[in-house]
């Protein structure tokens, strides 16, 4: 979609837009939203940054997804002066005005690849606030961003969300890992250890979630939240509780590799844990053993994959999340063919 289709959809007298989920659990699907309620979403951004009408944002994600939509509507709504250019893994290679960008947002793998050169690093550094959105921020891409002058933030949120309800900041005194809630926002505890959000400017009703999360509320009575992992992908093995993404962030100080970590259905253990690494050829016995031995070093004996197997590519979505479903289908044929 481009900007044009979206300000043409934006603008033809309907209430609501139809948009896609990212497909990071299952399968994309429709959405329909209402466009009153993305507008209160913008406000709340624009609130809790500080933007004002003038200000500059980038638009460098793609409009097929709420989050490069959302980022149309902010300016919209508060009079921002938008730039747009093609959604790329490096979006500031192109800009050849040195002027300040005060707004823009970008995935992780945007960031990761800007702080490669040093060019891009150094417009990187000067956006007054850049959020991160549609993936994780690990702890090494945390740390090249603790230091910058400016506002980095981490987002939670979904497409029901209409783009984020929470922020925590990455960089500067005030980096934490904790999210904290936008105004208007939320959230609480279920029985189960998930996060469930009330927003009623943006959606309906309460949102429970899959995300497991550790809660904390400060002395004004402000909650907190940090992410631990989704539900749906706690590997139940041997009668112990393994959250893939925890596994996933011990394991980036050791591999050299693109990984993630997945299960297999077995028949003693109930799951076994899986590490499934991106080759270009099938592993040797030794280049196996050599990820057995790295996962040793980083994880504890219960969390450490008991099969090692390769793909040539890692099943990721569009947005550049982990396939986690598709991820799981891969390993079961590959289980059953032996690796």
């Amino acid at each position: 979609m481009t900007l044009e289709d979206f300000l043409r959809e934006w603008h033809d007298g309907r209430e609501q837009l139809l948009v896609h989920t990212s497909g990071s659990t299952g399968q994309p699907k429709p959405l329909w939203v209402e466009k009153r309620r993305m507008e209160a979403s913008a406000r709340m951004t624009c609130r809790f940054l500080g933007l004002k009408k003038g200000d500059t944002a980038l638009l460098c994600l793609p409009l097929d997804y709420i989050a490069g939509k959302m980022m149309v509507v902010r300016c919209l709504v508060q009079g921002l002066q938008l730039t747009s250019v093609e959604p790329c893994g490096h979006p500031l290679a192109g800009l050849l005005a040195p002027s300040q960008i005060d707004f823009a947002a970008m995935v992780p793998m945007q960031v990761w690849n800007s702080l490669q050169v040093e060019e891009e690093r150094n417009k990187l550094r000067e956006i007054r606030h850049l959020i991160i959105g549609g993936g994780a921020v690990d702890a090494s891409l945390a740390r090249e961003l603790a230091d910058f002058p400016h506002a980095v933030w981490s987002t939670y949120g979904m497409t029901e969300t209409l783009s984020h309800v929470a922020l925590r900041r990455l960089s500067g005194a005030g980096r934490t890992d904790y999210y904290t809630p936008m105004e208007g926002v939320e959230v609480r505890q279920t029985d189960d250890g998930c996060l469930a959000i009330r927003a009623p400017h943006v959606c309906e009703g309460e949102l429970l979630t899959n995300d497991r999360v550790e809660l904390w509320n400060d002395e004004s009575g402000q909650a907190h939240f940090r992410i631990l992992g989704r539900k749906d992908n706690v590997i139940c093995s041997g009668g112990m509780k393994i959250q893939a993404e925890e596994v996933e962030q011990k394991l980036r100080q050791v591999m050299d590799i693109p990984y993630l970590i997945s299960r297999v259905r077995d028949k003693k253990f109930g799951e076994l844990v899986v590490l499934l690494l991106e080759s270009s050829s099938p592993l040797s016995e030794e280049e196996t053993e050599k990820y057995k031995a790295l996962c040793a070093s980083a994880l504890q004996r219960y969390e450490r994959p008991r099969l090692v197997l390769s793909v040539g590519k890692l099943p990721l979505t569009e947005t550049g999340k982990p396939a986690r479903g598709e991820a799981e289908r891969l390993i079961e044929e590959l289980s059953h063919r032996g690796g």
